[in-house]
């Protein structure tokens, strides 16, 4: 049983969801925490300003450290990645994303650990196959970058391997915006970039559509708030209080965690302008050459397996997640 009092691991822990997600535990009570990154950036050191926990790990440094100290660790939150989908170096993202992924996944297997690991929404790629977070099609998805390709290998790898954890959860993430993304830069949200944009210019920058059938603005995606997410990422490792039989009652697996309702990028940025009190202007610009062939024009959750699984909160619509985003944080600086 999972209590106040156990040791918890977040990796990834300085950057956008991590950083949530250990505010949110904070307000759940929990303290006891081991945060995993690179404690080198100032930016990222804001996103943990005020919260509380035990002990901050370097990230080439974790396992080493596990070793020496052996806490008893309760759960893991896996966050960390490279996350850039310009970054076409894929050793890279083998390193982070694949090779380390399988040794936090060995160590939770071999300590009888539940594990809770970021996948992607990136590895549906133009969604041939569709947004279903069935199991059965993962081996023939193709993702359109080297970090899609990295987090579907290691998914690709997770559900071959017969040594589990007691219960592991990768969890897809759709378009995540919220608090906490100031370091992100170029791969911060386009709320992020678009409240910037209207403050500087008065008026948002649009890529126009490369894609017959789509509008210039009318590229869709499934926008998620952070909130939503660290909210699904707790009730994952909550719901170890719902066991039956020494049984989670939730299946082990790959899960989408979008909204289930594709938006577009004109919608989004509409919202923005709503939620500034300010009428809304767009220019439409070229998309860069280097992401033309390996962007997705839409994407949407399947949203059935998890609400299977047994949840049934409701998320943010985009124009709720935007104005909470805008009038309480980017307006004010502020952070999670």
């Amino acid at each position: 049983m999972i209590n106040n009092n156990s040791v918890i691991v977040i990796t990834g822990a300085a950057g956008f969801i991590g950083s949530c997600m250990v505010g949110y535990l904070n307000e759940q009570g929990f303290e006891n925490l081991i945060l995993v990154d690179e404690f080198d950036e100032d930016e990222k050191e804001l996103n943990l300003h005020l919260k509380k926990y035990k002990v901050r790990v370097e990230r080439e440094n974790f396992f080493e450290w596990l070793e020496i100290e052996k806490p008893e660790v309760r759960f893991i939150f896996h966050l960390g990645a490279r996350t850039d989908t310009t970054e076409f170096d894929y050793t890279i993202h083998q390193h982070l994303n694949v090779d380390y992924s399988q040794k936090i996944w060995c160590y939770c297997t071999k300590n009888n650990i539940p594990l809770v690991y970021a996948s992607s929404a990136a590895t549906y790629g133009s969604g041939e196959l569709g947004y279903s977070d069935d199991h059965s099609i993962i081996e023939r998805l193709q993702p359109l970058n080297p970090y899609g390709v990295s987090k579907n290998e290691f998914d690709k790898w997770a559900l071959k391997q017969n040594e589990q954890p007691p219960f592991w959860a990768g969890l897809k993430f759709f378009n995540v915006y919220g608090p906490n993304e100031y370091h992100k830069g170029r791969m911060a949200s386009m709320i992020f970039h678009g409240f910037h944009q209207i403050k500087q210019n008065g008026f948002v920058k649009l890529f126009k559509s490369h894609k017959q059938g789509y509008k210039d603005g009318e590229q869709l995606r499934d926008f998620i708030y952070v909130k939503d997410v660290i909210k699904i990422c707790y009730w994952f490792m909550s719901s170890q209080s719902s066991m039956v039989n020494d049984q989670w009652s939730i299946p082990s697996g790959i899960y989408n965690i979008g909204t289930g309702k594709a938006r577009s990028f004109k919608d989004l940025v509409k919202a923005t302008f709503t939620a500034l009190n300010i009428e809304t202007k767009i220019e439409y610009i070229d998309m860069p050459t280097d992401i033309r062939n390996k962007y997705q024009y839409f994407t949407e959750a399947k949203m059935e397996k998890i609400r299977n699984a047994g949840y049934t909160s409701p998320v943010c619509t985009l124009e709720e997640g935007i104005s909470d985003y805008i009038r309480n944080y980017l307006s004010n600086n502020r952070y999670y």
